[in-house]
């Protein structure tokens, strides 16, 4: 193994301020190390030209202590996989923004750091290996968890482009908490005026799978190639028969609660259409049903189903994009200003 390291000056804005000489001597110490050297501007092509000639000769590990590696990490993995080293094969020291800018009225505690943050850069390049490129196989379909505004929105510019997407609610009707206000900022338009047709739009796309009254269980995989299980609730209602047309079934039924769906304002039954633009248009049977049957009576369609259970499902993605919402603030927690 044989080090390289190379010591930036940046103009002045890295030797202005920290010995380099001092920096350079220590480095030349540490295991490992082949070379140490300092380059005026590591970056430029002619400090690049002296560290590609150094890794032609011999050196197989390179540590630039220069700017942040968010300026030029990439500069120097290209610099080394063209001179036929492994990309990963460097270590960038960031001894300007942690040590010249900040320590820049202390220079001799600003070079004892800078010599203690080389020496870590070098134990680092002593671990490394060679990573391999590799190209995998990458799943095309997306995941959208939650079909509220923005969640509806990512499903459709995705789906418009091609993309097979499963798009997951756990709630009943997608539009998310956009879909219940009266007006929207700044506007003041009609809320559900401009949500609605979003949501149909949905509904309808041929490359959404829309699975509402569902949640994501678990996730494997990685980048590119997930295996997504989700579960899906029963709503004790089959979804090929019923029509939302819910006059018969909830006129009969005997329970009363708050409905969250207008910030529990109003009431509403154990069997319930969320709200009048619910999409799917499809009744749900809650867990304040008491079984009564007389739903089951009511109902024209022979709709009602009380065995229905869990059903789990599984597909695969290569992208998921988590748009699960937010929940308003609890005004009960400022009493000072007459609420709670």
């Amino acid at each position: 193994m044989q080090i390289g390291v190379y010591i930036c000056h940046c103009g002045l804005n890295i030797g202005g301020v920290l010995d380099i000489d001092a920096i350079v001597a220590e480095a030349r110490a540490f295991d490992g190390v082949h070379i140490a050297r300092d380059i005026d501007f590591a970056c430029s092509d002619a400090g690049q030209e002296e560290i590609k000639a150094d890794i032609e000769s011999g050196i197989d590990r390179v540590v630039v202590a220069a700017c942040s590696p968010r300026m030029h990490h990439a500069t120097f993995e290209r610099l080394l996989e063209d001179a036929g080293l492994n990309p990963y094969l460097l270590v960038m020291v960031n001894i300007r923004e942690q040590c010249s800018w900040v320590h820049s009225d202390n220079p001799a505690l600003a070079t004892q750091k800078a010599i203690d943050l080389v020496r870590m850069g070098a134990s680092e390049a002593r671990e490394l290996a060679p990573i391999p490129k590799r190209t995998i196989p990458i799943n095309q379909d997306v995941l959208v968890i939650g079909a509220g505004i923005a969640g509806m929105t990512a499903a459709l510019d995705l789906a418009d482009s091609g993309m097979k997407v499963y798009l997951i609610e756990r709630e009943p009707t997608i539009g998310g908490r956009a879909a219940l206000y009266g007006s929207l900022f700044p506007t003041n338009d009609c809320a559900i005026c401009i949500i609605a047709p979003r949501m149909t739009d949905v509904l309808n796309h041929r490359n959404i799978d829309l699975r509402t009254y569902a949640e994501v269980a678990g996730v494997e995989g990685g980048v590119g190639n997930f295996r997504v299980r989700g579960i899906k609730k029963p709503r004790f209602v089959k979804e090929d028969l019923c029509k939302g047309c819910i006059d018969d079934c909830a006129c009969v039924c005997p329970i009363t609660v708050p409905n969250q769906f207008d910030y529990e304002i109003g009431l509403r039954k154990a069997i319930y259409v969320p709200m009048p633009q619910s999409v799917p248009m499809i009744a749900c049977i809650d867990e304040h049903c008491v079984g009564c049957g007389l739903c089951e009576e009511a109902c024209p369609l022979d709709a009602i189903d009380y065995f229905q259970k869990e059903e789990e499902f599984e597909f695969d993605v290569g992208a998921i994009i988590v748009a699960t919402g937010w929940k308003p603030f609890d005004a009960a927690r400022k009493e000072e200003y007459g609420y709670g």
